[in-house]
C-alpha cells in the first residue's frame, strides 16, 4: 500500500533475528546503515528515517512479507520455500553464519547405517526442522518416509528417534562430530531480499528497496576482495599485468616520470600472499595493498 501523502514514506524492513542476525547487521553497515538493537528489543533503531526496521526469525520472515505486515526482508531462500510464501525474491546474498557461502540442507544417516541412496528410507523415521520440502524431496524419490519435526538438536536423534535426518549446514563440521554420513543434498539455499508483491508494485517502496540491494551487493562484492597500487617501469609492464587476475582490465596512469606507470586494480584477498611476491619478481614497486568498502558493479 502507498504511503499517505501527509505521511513520510517508510520501507517496513524486516532483519533476521537468529543465526544471520550478526552477518546482516555487519553487512548494513558496512553497505552504510547503522542499526542499532538493544538487548531485549525487536525494533532496532537503523540511521535511516525512510527504513523501519523489525527483528524476525528468518523462519518466519517470508509470511510476514507474504500478508503485508513488512514491505520486505532478508532470510533464507529455504524458509521461502519451506512456507510457500508468495512475495518476490528481488536478490540474492551468498552470506551465511559462518562464512561467505550458500549452506546446504542434507540427508544424513549414521556414519555405519547400511542406508546408502533415498531409496533405502522407505518407511523410516526423518527428523528435520524443513518438513515441507523433505516431504517434497522423498515425493520426487518416491518414498515413503515419516517426516516428523524437530525442535533442534536434530544431529543427536539418530538412530535412537530418527533414521535419518535433513538438517543444514555449511562446512559440515557439526554433522562429522556427530558421526554422521551424508546421503544427498536436498536443497541449496542463500541469503535472499524478498518483497511483498504489492509493496512491490508502489514505485517509492521498489526504488528504496532496490538501492538498498545495490549498496548491500556492493559490501558483498568488496567483502572479499582488496585493491592493489603498484609502480612500474614501463618496460616491465607486461609482466606484471601477466601475474594480475584482475577483476577488469587494470586502471594504468602516468607518473611524473613518463618511464615509469601506476597500475590499479582488485583482486580477491584470498590470492594476495602468493601474488605479491610474484609482482615482486615482476619488478613492481611501491606495493600497497588497501581495503574496499563496496564494488558497484
Amino acid at each position: 500500500m502507498s504511503q499517505p501523502a501527509s505521511a513520510s514514506p517508510k520501507l517496513k524492513l524486516g532483519i533476521p533475528k537468529g543465526s544471520l542476525q550478526e552477518a546482516t547487521i555487519d553487512l548494513f553497515a558496512r553497505a552504510g546503515w547503522k542499526i542499532s538493537l538493544g538487548s531485549r528489543s525487536y525494533v532496532p533503531s537503523i540511521d535511516d528515517p525512510e527504513i523501519e526496521c523489525l527483528l524476525v526469525r528468518a523462519q518466519e520472515m517470508a509470511r510476514y512479507v507474504e500478508s503485508g505486515a513488512l514491505d520486505a526482508g532478508i532470510t533464507g531462500h529455504d524458509w521461502v520455500v519451506e512456507t510457500c510464501a508468495q512475495v518476490a525474491e528481488l536478490a540474492e546474498f551468498v552470506y551465511a553464519k559462518q562464512r561467505l557461502s550458500r549452506v546446504r540442507w542434507v540427508l544424513a544417516v549414521p556414519e555405519d547405517s547400511p542406508m546408502r541412496q533415498p531409496r533405502d528410507l522407505e518407511g523410516k523415521v526423518i527428523a528435520t526442522e524443513v518438513v515441507h520440502i523433505t516431504e517434497n524431496y522423498l515425493a520426487q524419490h518416491g518414498v515413503k518416509a515419516r517426516v516428523e519435526f524437530s525442535w533442534g538438536a536434530t544431529e543427536v536423534k539418530v538412530p535412537q528417534l530418527a533414521d535419518a535426518i535433513v538438517e543444514v549446514t555449511e562446512t559440515g563440521s557439526s554433522l562429522r562430530a556427530n558421526r554422521l554420513r551424508v546421503l544427498d543434498t536436498v536443497l541449496e539455499s542463500a541469503t535472499v531480499f524478498i518483497m511483498n508483491r504489492a509493496a512491490s508494485a508502489d514505485p517509492w517502496k521498489k526504488e528504496k528497496a532496490e538501492n538498498l540491494i545495490l549498496m548491500l551487493n556492493g559490501a558483498m562484492a568488496a567483502a572479499s576482495r582488496v585493491g592493489l597500487l603498484l609502480n612500474v617501469h614501463r618496460d616491465d609492464l607486461a609482466a606484471v599485468l601477466a601475474v594480475l587476475p584482475a577483476l577488469k582490465n587494470p586502471t594504468i596512469s602516468n607518473l611524473s616520470d613518463p618511464a615509469w606507470v601506476a597500475v590499479n586494480t582488485i583482486i580477491e584477498e584470498s590470492v594476495v600472499r602468493q601474488i605479491l611476491p610474484k609482482l615482486k619478481a615482476a619488478k613492481a614497486q611501491g606495493i600497497v595493498e588497501y581495503p574496499l568498502n563496496k564494488i558497484v558493479l
